[in-house]
């Protein structure tokens, strides 16, 4: 072995602990399919919550004809209402992903969430250290007391996503809950998308990649034979809204599509000088394995 080679295991070790994550859930991908499926509603496959805590109370995403508008809502706590803010960041995302996958399985709005904040954690794969737990707690508050705005073309869809939220109160008897609206609930079981729970693990440190991923599932398979071109001015109008400047956002856009090529390994992208070009791919999701979901009577839409 020369002097510039690279033991295998040294290698290894140099891996960051995402870069590893990362890279061991894309060849358990590569391996086979989930046990499990996750879900998202599609607009919110499109359109994602901010990345960052945003000043205002609103916050609007476009993607094409798809369209989300956010407005932070206030919670009753010790006698008062509190103002809260808009949800954000990767938490609320893994939160949707669990909470509208739990009510397509079991085919009901009413979803339980474990008797402690920490056993929910937990479910969730986050740490649950007491600065994490507050965040977390305030995070779901602000995600169960929001208001969504969801716009496809001429549709719109005006609701909560939550309408009951039972806080992880001091009854330990009994899991909390989370009730979905009924619009929501009722536009999830039409409008959801299939995803792989791994890929979702994987890439749970970053908001963006998570938000790359979900588009990524729900358009590829859509995409003309002859392929899509977007540019790098319409993906920061979709994804760019946090970066100051192009090139921040672009450097930041193709570290993270780089960690989801690896756990979405048929997707199918080229760079090209002008931005990306998108090639008709496989879902992440086959048919074949949603139909072997059905017959084991998994409710899936």
């Amino acid at each position: 072995m020369s002097k510039r080679q690279t033991p295998p295991e040294q290698s290894e070790l140099a891996l960051s602990p995402t870069t590893a994550r990362v890279l061991h859930l894309g060849a358990e991908i590569q391996s086979g399919p989930p046990d499990e499926i996750e879900f998202l509603h599609t607009v919110l496959c499109q359109v994602g919550l901010p990345r960052k805590r945003t000043v205002e109370r609103r916050f609007e995403r476009n993607n094409g004809k798809a369209s989300l508008l956010i407005t932070a809502g206030e919670m009753y706590n010790k006698g008062k209402w509190e103002e809260l803010f808009v949800p954000y960041g990767t938490r609320p995302r893994l939160a949707l992903f669990h909470i509208s996958t739990e009510a397509l399985r079991r085919n009901s709005r009413t979803i339980a969430i474990g008797r402690t904040i920490s056993e929910f954690m937990r479910r969730l794969n986050i740490s649950q250290n007491g600065p994490s737990r507050e965040a977390f707690r305030a995070q779901m508050n602000a995600l169960c007391a929001c208001e969504m705005k969801l716009g496809y073309g001429t549709r719109n869809l005006n609701t909560r996503p939550v309408d009951e939220f039972d806080a992880w109160t001091a009854d330990l008897a009994k899991d909390s809950t989370i009730e979905l609206s009924e619009k929501f609930w009722l536009e999830l079981k039409e409008n959801a998308v299939p995803l792989d729970p791994r890929a979702l693990e994987g890439l749970q440190h970053s908001a963006l990649a998570l938000d790359i991923y979900t588009w990524l599932a729900h358009r590829l398979h859509r995409v003309r034979i002859n392929g899509e071109r977007l540019t790098w001015a319409n993906l920061r109008m979709q994804f760019g809204q946090e970066y100051t400047d192009d090139k921040n956002f672009k450097k930041a856009f193709l570290i993270a599509l780089r960690q989801v090529s690896v756990v979405y390994p048929e997707a199918r992208l080229e760079q090209v000088r002008t931005g990306l070009k998108l090639i008709s791919s496989p879902p992440p999701i086959a048919r074949p394995t949603l139909i072997a979901f059905q017959k084991t009577g998994t409710s899936i839409p």
